[in-house]
């Protein structure tokens, strides 16, 4: 096998490259000078099982790069061409909930299968459903392989800990958490007026004298985090701690945190952050390992159900 990357993250994908023992592989990204991107393997992939690491977040410019480095690969005669996707970029516009909008997720996974892919491996999607949009095999990751133990360090119970998740969409998610790590489940019954924009409508669950932590999929602009972190302590919590997957952290959200009741934000890796973006709460764990030991069971043929029950 030979592992590539875009430009989109890549100190996440030498992190997986790391892992697995091998070097990055060498591919030629650049633009011409009217901006158009240029895409060339500068080493033999034929019959190479070839895997491309690209998150697809904005700039839009990551999902062409993708795009070409398949075809690219795809055209150099590659065994199999996969695609790891620790972020995927529009899973959030998964259904047509009004008139005159498109279902971006699933245009973007048709694509990557014009594009030649042959697998796409992702982690923690906003809609899990969206891997119906695919047809050919789909590897759903879950962050928590990695967040656990971190978690486990809050050293909390039935009594002292509460996961609060903060919208419905997340409820499954909290409640998972909640098990493993034995302590109580709440949940807010959210309103959103308008796209990135939430507000608090109902607490159901007992946060009184309870460190408190608000786990979701993601945070953008963290507003429906700090308002569920407002709640919170407005009905006794002790301590808010905030967690999630994907650092989007677009628009006001820095500064929403920075004067946020929360007292820890802690965040994958599966977006590259610049370090405008860092802020004494920030915690940032890696999830590089989790996808390479993916990676390694694609290529030996083992299950990768196996890594949730480990």
């Amino acid at each position: 096998m030979k592992i590539f990357t875009g430009n989109s993250n890549t100190q996440f994908a030498e992190g997986v490259a790391k892992y697995l023992g091998i070097p990055l592989g060498k591919v030629d990204l650049r633009k011409f000078s009217d901006g158009e991107l240029y895409v060339a393997f500068d080493e033999n992939i034929r019959n190479e099982e070839v895997f491309i690491i690209q998150s697809t977040n904005p700039p839009a410019e990551n999902i062409l790069e993708l795009l070409l480095m398949l075809d690219a690969a795809r055209r150099a005669s590659a065994k199999k061409v996969i695609a790891v996707v620790p972020y995927f970029g529009y899973g959030r516009q998964d259904r047509k909930d009004k008139p005159r909008v498109p279902i971006s997720s699933r245009l973007l996974i048709d694509l990557l299968s014009v594009g030649g892919v042959d697998r796409i491996i992702t982690m923690d999607l906003h809609s899990p459903q969206i891997q119906g949009f695919a047809n050919v095999p789909f590897d759903h990751l879950y962050s928590s392989i990695a967040l656990m133990d971190r978690l486990k360090k809050f050293n909390l119970d039935e009594q002292s800990g509460c996961v609060l998740a903060p919208d419905v969409g997340s409820a499954k998610m909290s409640q998972a958490y909640a098990k493993r790590l034995n302590v109580s489940f709440a949940l807010i019954d959210k309103r959103r007026p308008k796209a990135n924009e939430a507000k608090v409508a109902n607490l159901v669950g007992d946060l009184n004298n309870k460190h408190v932590l608000i786990i979701d999929d993601m945070i953008d602009t963290a507003g429906t985090i700090c308002n569920a972190a407002d709640t919170a302590i407005e009905n006794g919590a002790l301590s808010v701690s905030a967690i999630a997957t994907h650092p989007v952290l677009s628009g006001p959200a820095i500064d929403r945190l920075k004067k946020s009741e929360i007292n820890k934000v802690i965040l994958c890796d599966t977006i590259s952050l610049s370090p405008d973006k860092y802020f004494d709460k920030l915690e940032i764990i890696s999830v590089s390992n989790v996808f390479g030991e993916a990676i390694k069971r694609v290529v030996d043929g083992t299950s990768l159900s196996s890594m949730f029950k480990e």
